[in-house]
């Protein structure tokens, strides 16, 4: 392992992509993230990459759609109101099974907001923005070391599973510096790409990449071959980290920066007697629900508080996983606000006397 550096987690997300071996990345500028573009125009010529800023976010995504045709490793980074214009660009990428990263570090909403850290992309992410059913695989890192781990693991998942990768970040994690500390190599996975557009190379017909099928039967057949690599991906790709839940009376459920504030929270609680847990969904989908209907089936258990920067999004998620076992509360701050360890505590104190 490398010695530790001070970075900021736009840039280490950038150098995460690189190391991974991205060697495409195409982009248009918005805060918070615009410094991953701009590490990656001056890191990019090193390895011999292509760094290119599209002229609009549509752009981007189909610059994107091209490079994961031939095969390569390619990754766009966007911010709210950007993500939202890649949409259709991410539903074709699903219909033609198309690997690749997409980052965004959230900011407060709807329309174009403020530039400050918000977590109201969860829906967007999670349920899919774009038309038609596919799914994104969504990873929510809480630290920059996790930027770093999880990036490079986004573009591993996505060649694994010929699937968009979304890492949903927020402005805190973008702009904060913390330590991290690089491998000196990385795992990258050898996948066979035989199905991408690189010539006939041999074979008899060329391969096409495509998303529209007008004969219904044959939409229906990649459709439902779409649905069985998603439950294939709810087996084995579903990720969290649980917290002092083995006496816990409350459970808090927390993702991103909003789970960094809690851990705090956790100790002041227990300090006065009251006995709170956490769970971290570190994939937002596939959404760690059997993890935590197995904790609201604890007799420990008598409540959740779910943790988040918009108006209520995740807490849907964790209610139907709890499916009615125990009451589930919610806390959120919108608009750039971060709730306080003061208010969170205030709310715990309030659920555990009644």
């Amino acid at each position: 392992m490398s010695k530790r550096i001070l970075m900021k987690g736009n840039e280490v997300i950038a150098e995460a992509a690189v190391r991974a071996g991205c060697r495409h990345y195409f982009g248009y500028p918005i805060t918070p993230q615009t410094e991953i573009m701009h590490y990656m125009a001056k890191r990019m010529p090193e390895v011999s990459g292509t760094i290119l800023q599209a002229e609009s976010e549509v752009a981007a995504i189909n610059m994107v759609y091209g490079a994961a045709a031939a095969g390569a490793r390619v990754m766009t980074t966007s911010s709210s109101p950007g993500i939202s214009l890649k949409q259709e660009g991410f539903s074709y990428i699903a219909g033609a099974e198309l690997p690749a990263v997409v980052v965004n570090i959230v900011r407060t909403g709807p329309g174009l907001g403020g530039i400050l850290p918000a977590q109201g992309d969860y829906f967007q992410a999670t349920k899919g923005g774009g038309h038609g059913d596919y799914r994104n695989i969504v990873l929510a890192p809480a630290s920059i070391q996790e930027l770093y781990e999880m990036t490079v693991e986004a573009f591993n998942l996505a060649d694994r599973y010929r699937n968009l990768v979304l890492i949903l970040g927020d402005g805190t994690l973008g702009q904060m510096m913390e330590p991290v500390t690089f491998r000196d190599e990385e795992p990258i996975e050898e996948v066979s790409k035989d199905w991408a557009v690189t010539g006939r190379q041999g074979r008899e017909e060329h391969n096409q990449i495509t998303s529209i099928y007008i004969n219904p039967d044959i939409m229906e057949a990649l459709n439902n071959k779409l649905q069985k690599k998603y439950r294939e991906i709810e087996k084995n790709e579903v990720r969290s980290e649980v917290l002092q839940c083995e006496d816990a009376e409350i459970v808090i459920a927390a993702f991103g920066i909003a789970s960094r504030i809690c851990r705090n929270v956790i100790r002041q609680a227990r300090a006065e007697g009251i006995k709170v847990g956490m769970i971290r969904p570190i994939t937002l989908w596939p959404f760690p629900s059997e993890k935590i209907a197995e904790i609201a089936s604890s007799d420990t258990v008598k409540a959740f508080l779910t943790v988040e920067l918009n108006a209520g999004q995740m807490v849907e998620d964790v209610r139907l996983a709890v499916n009615g076992r125990k009451p589930v509360e919610f806390y959120g701050r919108m608009g750039g606000n971060l709730p306080s360890q003061k208010e969170l505590l205030e709310k715990i104190r309030a659920i555990a006397g009644r």
